[in-house]
């Protein structure tokens, strides 16, 4: 499957994301030629273990990950973080979690925006924002590049094009830039050829950096 990275909106220090720095940067996108091509969503859940016996926390994984991609529908990913694991099941197995109830929800975010075609490249940017809420957490851009599967390959040209995408939206004076954090996707037991547990993977860094933005701010404000 074509590669991607998973990038995240890094507000300047006293800066916050709001719904004008979205528009900003889906109006960029078209500005350099993006053709909207329709609606695209991602889903992450953090669960943490329901036991009614203390003992036998230790037994379970602290918390994990749960991501639903937009180009695998009928797949779930999980990942554990602490043991660097990642998991694919099927999309059903989030109901077959609610009927045991071993784990309970603790954070829902939706990922949730428009896709764009730019050449041999597809663009999706989208708000992050809790289910069941409209309020705006943070903002996410993947970065596709439909020839290639291989990372290492990849490598040159997507940097090039981030440069380019980073050049434009420069431009708009915004408060903030688009950060890629690569994972070291090794530690997953996953290799350079690309599929969809390495975006569940980017997902996972992505959710890590959201959440330290807003501890940042709140701890500003206090």
């Amino acid at each position: 499957m074509p590669l991607k990275w998973v990038l995240h909106w890094q507000p300047n220090a006293g800066s916050t994301v709001n719904s004008q720095i979205l528009s900003e940067v889906s109006q960029c996108v078209e500005s350099i030629n993006g053709l909207k091509q329709g609606r695209w969503k991602a889903t992450l859940t953090l669960y943490k273990p329901h036991t009614r016996e203390p003992s036998m926390a230790a037994e379970f994984p602290r918390d994990f990950l749960g991501v639903s991609v937009p180009e695998q529908p009928n797949k779930y990913y999980f990942i554990i973080r602490g043991q660097r694991i990642v998991l694919e099941a099927d999309s059903s197995i989030q109901t077959i979690m609610e009927k045991l109830q071993s784990y309970k929800t603790r954070i829902a975010l939706n990922f949730d925006g428009f896709q764009y075609q730019l050449g041999d490249f597809q663009l999706r940017v989208g708000k992050v924002s809790p289910t069941h809420s409209e309020n705006l957490r943070g903002i996410v851009m993947e970065v596709e590049y439909l020839p290639i599967s291989s990372m290492e390959k990849a490598r040159q040209i997507m940097g090039e094009f981030l440069e380019i995408w980073q050049e434009a939206v420069s431009k708009r004076s915004l408060p903030g830039q688009f950060m890629h954090i690569e994972p070291n996707f090794a530690e997953y037991g996953l290799a350079d050829h690309y599929t969809s547990q390495h975006t569940a993977v980017q997902y996972a860094i992505v959710m890590a950096q959201l959440i330290a933005t807003v501890q940042a701010v709140q701890s500003v404000r206090n």
